[in-house]
């Protein structure tokens, strides 16, 4: 190994302790292109073989390689990044791979995505949102405080008004206990809602 390269053992084996067991690090001697150090070996590479440097298109200008992905001999996902060690001259001396076992998390994204999609092409359930207007006015709350660029955190009581006339005009109150519920969600009295919608008739 050369003698710039030792200290980089240290490193790769911090790194592999830290991300143990989904990383592995590489040390490349550049004087001989081979691989001189392997810290949680799960490439199957050994020390002394041919780096293969042109496989992740090492220039000696290069600082930082990658991110890259390659697949693994048992065929899981590896994400990578390759680190140009140099000399005190400031020449490449060596590279340090850090090599990354994606598979598991490639895995458990596939589930969670596969857990939380809803299929677009079978439209939401007739029976179940037949009478949701929980649903309907939790919507149509979101998408007015959107268009006037507040939250329902933020609403003024002149804003509150101005939804609650909005919420009335499109038939929102035509659910059983939906003032109540509107009364909650805009943490106004009852009476106070009341005396909105009755202004919004006389008007």
């Amino acid at each position: 190994m050369h003698p710039q390269l030792d200290k980089y053992k240290d490193i790769a084996d911090a790194v592999a302790l830290l991300l143990h067991p989904y990383a592995e690090v590489v040390v490349h001697d550049l004087s001989t292109e081979q691989v001189t150090y392997i810290a949680n070996n799960f490439s199957q590479r050994e020390i002394g073989e041919p780096s293969l440097l042109h496989e992740i298109d090492f220039k000696p200008e290069d600082r930082i390689i990658g991110p890259y992905e390659k697949t693994n001999w048992d065929g899981k996902r590896i994400k990578s990044v390759s680190i140009v060690a140099r000399n005190d001259t400031d020449d490449a001396v060596g590279i340090l791979c850090i090599n990354t076992d994606v598979s598991h998390f490639h895995r458990a994204h596939m589930a969670l995505s596969a857990l939380i999609s809803v299929p677009i092409d079978t439209g939401q359930p007739d029976v179940l949102f037949k009478e949701d207007w929980h649903e309907k006015i939790n919507q149509f709350i979101t998408d007015w405080t959107e268009q006037e660029g507040t939250s329902l955190a933020q609403l003024s009581q002149k804003q509150k008004k101005m939804l609650v006339f909005a919420l009335a005009e499109n038939g929102a109150f035509n659910g059983k206990q939906a003032a109540a519920y509107v009364c909650r969600v805009l943490a106004i009295a009852r009476a106070t809602l009341y005396n909105y919608l009755k202004q919004q008739r006389e008007s």
